[in-house]
């Protein structure tokens, strides 16, 4: 066993009409469980159902017995970034000052087998948030279409130009993990205003805040499997194009807060941040 103090990953599923994909990736927490446990992690997963009209809550639900899985619904579709929202404050919410909140897609897209080696950076480089990243030395992408090749990297590329992040080179991946205390110091800076794009750019909004803030950012490989998806994708090509564009602007020109401090502090959740 590992000597290092307990932790628990609080790992935020924002998911809508996710029926058929997501009980493939709550199988695959399953049986990473045991690897988590013997480097003193305990996992709870946080399934956030945006009004999905398929059959997300009940697969995730007969996960319970063999899951610590909760599931926060939102009743009606709010799209993505209120999804997130609601995932990274219900982990906040719930956690110790040493623990650990991660994201992920909800369509088994993201390898979780990944996390351990995820924690190993974070505690390793002493940093606060540690990015699966298809950009970084052995990271690669399989079954994704050029065009949504070509969004990816080019919205990570505008964002190194205009609102860089020391130590980021995917900007858009959705699995991510954060120390909880970090996380708490941007909910009391930021409240809800954290994230405040709906869609998918909202990804790379929490980075570029968090990151500018003084959040110390590193990387970790992945080899993105967008072959592993079941069903078409919810993206909106052009309007997430414009979104970026807007997003890059808007954070270029207003000041934002510092929210660098000691990684252990902890605190309360400001009153405007919880769960909706």
């Amino acid at each position: 066993m590992s000597s290092r103090p307990p932790v628990t990953i609080w790992m935020a599923l924002p998911a809508y009409n996710e029926e058929r994909s997501l009980p493939n990736l709550l199988e695959r927490f399953v049986a990473l469980q045991p690897e988590l446990e013997k480097t003193g992690a305990k996992l709870r997963v946080l399934v956030v159902d945006d009004g999905s009209t398929d059959g997300t809550i009940a697969a995730a639900e007969r996960f319970r017995d063999r899951l610590a899985l909760e599931v926060i619904p939102h009743g009606v579709n709010r799209n993505l970034g209120a999804g997130l929202r609601t995932g990274l404050t219900g982990g906040v919410q719930r956690c110790g000052p040493d623990d650990l909140v991660a994201t992920m897609d909800a369509d088994n897209t993201h390898d979780p087998a990944l996390l351990p080696t995820m924690r190993a950076i974070l505690d390793r480089e002493h940093a606060d948030i540690v990015i699966a990243s298809r950009y970084c030395p052995g990271g690669k992408e399989v079954g994704l279409t050029r065009l949504r090749q070509f969004l990816s990297r080019g919205a990570s590329f505008l964002l190194t130009l205009v609102a860089r992040v020391p130590g980021a080179r995917d900007y858009t991946c959705g699995y991510r993990l954060y120390r909880a205390s970090m996380l708490r110091r941007a909910f009391q800076v930021w409240g809800d205003r954290l994230i405040e794009e709906a869609g998918f750019v909202c990804m790379a909004e929490v980075l570029v805040k968090l990151g500018r803030g003084g959040a110390r950012v590193t990387e970790a490989p992945l080899v993105l499997r967008y072959d592993l998806k079941e069903g078409a994708s919810k993206m909106k090509i052009l309007q997430t194009i414009s979104r970026y564009f807007v997003m890059a602007r808007r954070v270029r020109s207003a000041p934002l807060p510092r929210i660098a401090g000691d990684a252990t502090t902890s605190g309360t959740m400001p009153a405007g941040s919880a769960t909706k």
